[in-house]
């Protein structure tokens, strides 16, 4: 159960921000990025193939392990946490900002997210950044994978990358600058399903502590964000949410 004192103080809470992690989409079934390397892709580790050397080097494998990520991510659902939050959201202008690339907050009906990683859903152009829309259809890529030219861009033909921040790159300016004036303008921040160590996202808590903000961490296992938080609830975003929600009384 969650305590009367942590419902206390986001009754109080003006302004809030959720600021989720990889566990808040594995209780959907999605896997880490790290963990999900089967069929072709075992023979490559991920950092070699979460770089712009690598898409530089490769297009047609990156672009094909990307495309395969997606339509798995395509093939699960949100969870009770994301309806939970997509609810709660409804009554109260939560500000979200996700660590995910997937779009399973947006599917539970979740506003203005802001994905400080980018999106695997966004993809852009190489050369001039226009954004890529993919076909409606839904293509189902082979278990064990398999190599796809990119696209090129329908405005000045280049290849087409995928819209994620990759490593060695720096975070989309846009987005950093938004979570961090969420962090630094809110009272709350509710951590959810995050490692705490992924820089610099894993420094939102941090950010919003040093102002002053109030930090309640949704985690079933210790993190470093323990360092900064008030209330720690072990258990996982599906199990907690719903009950933080139903304790608010927002219908």
């Amino acid at each position: 159960m969650i305590s009367e004192a942590i419902i206390t103080t986001i009754k109080k809470a003006r302004r809030i921000v959720v600021f989720s992690g990889a566990g808040m989409s594995a209780e959907s079934g999605v896997p880490t990025f790290r963990d999900d390397l089967t069929g072709l892709w075992q023979q490559y580790d991920f950092m070699k193939l979460a770089t712009p050397e690598a898409f530089k080097a490769d297009p047609a494998l990156v672009w094909g392990w990307y495309e395969w990520r997606r339509t798995r991510l395509l093939a699960v659902e949100p969870n009770a946490g994301h309806q939970a939050i997509a609810r709660w959201q409804a009554h109260y202008p939560l500000t979200i900002v996700t660590q995910n690339v997937d779009d399973l907050h947006e599917r539970a009906g979740s506003y203005n997210v802001i994905h400080i990683h980018g999106s695997i859903f966004a993809p852009r152009c190489t050369k001039c950044k226009t954004p890529y829309e993919f076909e409606s259809h839904y293509v189902q890529e082979p278990e064990s994978g398999r190599r796809i030219d990119p696209p090129s861009c329908k405005v000045c033909e280049h290849p087409v990358r995928p819209g994620v921040v990759w490593f060695g790159e720096a975070l989309h300016e846009p987005d950093l600058r938004a979570a961090i004036f969420a962090a630094e303008n809110c009272d709350l921040v509710i951590a959810v399903g995050t490692s705490g160590v992924v820089q610099p996202a894993a420094l939102i808590p941090r950010w919003a502590k040093d102002k002053g903000a109030v930090v309640v961490q949704i985690n079933p296992s210790p993190t470093p964000i323990d360092e900064v938080s008030d209330y720690n609830i072990r258990m996982t975003a599906a199990q907690a949410l719903p009950q933080i929600v139903e304790a608010l009384n927002l219908d």
